[in-house]
């Protein structure tokens, strides 16, 4: 997935308040949030998860991956029912990567949007608020094959794009909306030759906050230096070493409720 531009980075999309798996105390906690991407550093984020022992928060959609597939198709099946064996809560994050364009002037709620994945990809379709939410709900559906696990109900509008009355209809067939945090923008969808991974590292260890919800991918087609393998596990570690500790969207405050109401 390719965020609008550096605005995710100042916190202008997607932006979010405060707190939520493992610890029985966390004083300090944090969100990891994973959205797909191409794959191509999913081995490597299991093994720095389980290694640090740290539970997050993906985010999945149909995505197009280096194993000329897409991110949850049944390759990655074996892949996705580990993660949730380990701990970890998943989201939707669209089935076809829709971007929400605009909202239409009409009386029912109708949205102009743009898939980035499967067999429409890159064209501009008006949907309705059924069709949107259908493609919520596909996600989630197939999450939950291929994970065993029942998705939280909770979605990631693709590059954090929404709108009220987007946000209202799916709220209405039983969707909350989940951004991210500004600091939590970790970067590793910006152009490598402009923002390194050294740089990317420290901005992040230097303005993180408790209860930040921090973004991350599974992979960016665009980004020359791959920030997962530099970052991911010197980054978990650092935070822990400022004594933060990683929770999943189901213990933060902000959603706690809306998934206890929606079992």
């Amino acid at each position: 997935m390719r965020l609008v531009a550096w605005l995710g980075a100042t916190g202008a999309v997607g932006a979010v308040g405060t707190s939520a798996v493992a610890q029985t105390s966390c004083d300090k906690p944090v969100y990891l949030t994973i959205d797909t991407g191409h794959m191509g550093v999913a081995p490597l984020f299991a093994e720095v998860l389980k290694r640090q022992d740290v539970r997050v928060t993906f985010f999945a959609a149909a995505e197009r991956t280096q194993t000329d597939g897409d991110s949850l198709d049944n390759h990655w099946a074996a892949w996705w029912k580990a993660r949730a064996a380990e701990g970890n809560e998943f989201g939707s994050h669209t089935y076809d990567h829709v971007y929400w364009r605009g909202d239409e002037k009409s009386i029912e709620p109708r949205f102009r949007v743009r898939p980035t994945s499967g067999a429409f990809a890159g064209r501009e379709f008006t949907w309705t608020a059924a069709q949107y939410c259908e493609n919520i709900t596909k996600a989630a559906d197939r999450l939950a094959y291929v994970t065993g696990k029942k998705p939280l109900p909770i979605f990631r509008a693709p590059g954090g794009k929404t709108s009220p009355k987007l946000l209202a209809a799916a709220k209405a067939c039983g969707y909350e909306h989940t951004g991210w945090s500004p600091a939590g923008f970790l970067g590793d969808e910006l152009p490598s030759e402009t923002f390194s991974n050294e740089k990317l590292l420290a901005q992040a260890l230097d303005r993180i906050r408790p209860g930040d919800i921090l973004l991350a991918h599974l992979g960016i087609w665009s980004r020359k230096d791959p920030w997962a393998p530099a970052d991911l596990e010197p980054l978990i570690v650092g935070l822990k070493e400022k004594g933060f500790c990683f929770q999943t969207l189901r213990q933060h405050p902000d959603y706690r409720a809306w998934i206890a109401a929606h079992p």
